[in-house]
């Protein structure tokens, strides 16, 4: 019997890497995570493989790497946060650029050239036509957004010189839990807003903070497009079925095409939990646009993608069950 085909995933142990790692399993192939730990989890991968170190390590990747021989690998391992990009764009350069640029020299050291890229809607900056397209101009306006589209660019390149051939997915607003309740975000700390307002709901935190209600929209807060973590991780599953068939280097968008405000985001929560949720006012956040929704009608046209859980209320009611599981946890702890 032939061995299952392994596909190494970067960050596994994080939130959609960790997604991620369950839908590959439970699509015949082996995952193989490596993680830092600095922000994953290890019991959120308990059942897989787990090499603990740096992708930026070339010896240590090298190992991995020559042990697994996989046939590609998955970046899910990246800083993430706007608003400490802005203040700390060092860590942002090393840990989003520079560390990639090693991983891909690693790889191709060891004759793995397929590659798929967790990017970001930061890349766009502020939008100049919603929904937004891939062909949208490519402005963005943090160190987040700079170093990932620096990571784009740089993928473009080792394409023509060495043949590396990748897709990167430019996500839009990652959310929801699976709907089996096991695994969801858990960040520390946490800057997402589904999971700051089930935080509110569940009673571990007073209120949640609307950063800004004067913004150019309908309503005055900041409007996301919320994509479900499961529709996520089926588009890298569908990417890496079209890097298996030959295709070349391209981007993606990967959203819903539905935006949804701060405080439409709020009253759904309200309305799935059956809490009162207490909300601030807060001043508007650096590099913070005020609208980003997709157009991912490439994604669903070249890639065969059809998101299942586009309904707002679905999303924050997959993410309400994972909070009061993690909520009974914590109480347990």
């Amino acid at each position: 019997m032939n061995p299952s085909p392994t596909v190494v995933v970067a960050g596994g142990a994080g939130y959609i890497g960790s997604h991620m790692v369950r839908m590959l399993r439970e699509n015949g192939l082996r995952p193989v995570v490596v993680d830092n730990l600095a922000t994953g989890h290890r019991d959120a991968v308990a059942q897989d493989i787990l090499e603990v170190g740096e992708i930026g390590d070339p010896v240590f990747m090298g190992g991995v790497l020559r042990k697994y021989r996989p046939q590609c690998v998955m970046h899910f391992a990246a800083s993430s946060l706007v608003g400490e990009s802005v203040g700390n764009p060092g860590k942002y350069w090393r840990n989003n650029l520079v560390q990639t640029l090693n991983l891909l020299d690693t790889m191709l050291e060891h004759g793995v050239t397929q590659f798929i890229f967790s990017s970001t809607a930061a890349t766009y900056g502020n939008p100049v036509e919603v929904p937004i397209p891939e062909r949208h101009p490519t402005q963005p306006i943090n160190p987040y957004g700079h170093s990932k589209l620096a990571v784009e660019y740089a993928l473009q390149d080792y394409s023509q010189a060495h043949g590396l051939r990748s897709i990167s997915l430019r996500y839009f607003n990652a959310a929801g839990a699976h709907p089996d309740g096991t695994i969801g975000e858990r960040h520390e700390p946490e800057t997402h807003l589904i999971p700051l307002v089930l935080q509110v709901a569940s009673g571990r935190r007073e209120f949640v903070s609307r950063f800004g209600s004067q913004h150019a929209t309908r309503d005055g807060s900041c409007v996301r497009d919320y994509i479900h973590v499961q529709d996520l991780c089926a588009a890298h599953l569908l990417a890496l079925r079209r890097l298996e068939a030959g295709a070349a280097t391209t981007v993606y968008n990967l959203g819903n095409g539905l935006g949804h405000s701060v405080n439409q985001v709020i009253e759904a929560a309200r309305r799935v939990t059956g809490h009162a949720i207490p909300m601030r006012d807060d001043p508007p956040r650096a590099g913070d646009p005020p609208v980003l929704v997709a157009d991912a009608a490439r994604a669903k046209q070249e890639l065969g993608w059809a998101p299942q859980y586009e309904d707002l209320d679905t999303i924050i009611a997959h993410a309400w069950q994972w909070e009061r599981r993690l909520q009974q946890v914590l109480q347990a702890a």
